[in-house]
């Protein structure tokens, strides 16, 4: 069976569920989608999708520091949205967070995300890198 091993960080909301907040697994990072949850207050944070953005790309962020990576690791990312009217201003937010060459990326609207939030983020990462 491949290597797997479990990434985890008190900086990043905990897992809600049956899964990791990210999997180190053949050279690669899997970033489990994160929300705009404050693992400081244990709170979702309220605020319109820019605040709501930004503190879901702080987690993710927390969470490639976990691992030994920066955003500048990213290869993928799939961003899922609660209305696609919220597009423009998640990328304003979206794009101070990656470097160029900027990962390649999926935009869906999603029927609903956990704790009616507007948008949720996962990413994929080459490590050593």
């Amino acid at each position: 069976m491949p290597s797997r091993t479990a990434i985890s960080t008190t900086d990043a909301p905990p897992a809600m569920g049956p899964y990791s907040q990210a999997i180190r697994a053949g050279g690669f990072l899997f970033a489990s989608g994160q929300i705009a949850f404050d693992p400081s207050t244990g709170q979702v944070i309220e605020g319109d999708i820019r605040a709501q953005t930004a503190r879901v790309l702080e987690n993710l962020g927390a969470v490639l520091r976990a691992a030994g990576v920066s955003y500048d690791a990213v290869v993928k990312t799939s961003v899922f949205l609660a209305d696609l009217d919220d597009f423009v201003a998640m990328n304003e937010v979206y794009a101070r967070y990656f470097p160029t060459p900027l990962p390649a990326r999926t935009t869906i609207q999603a029927g609903r995300l956990p704790r009616n939030l507007r948008v949720e983020i996962d990413v994929i990462a080459i490590l050593g890198t």
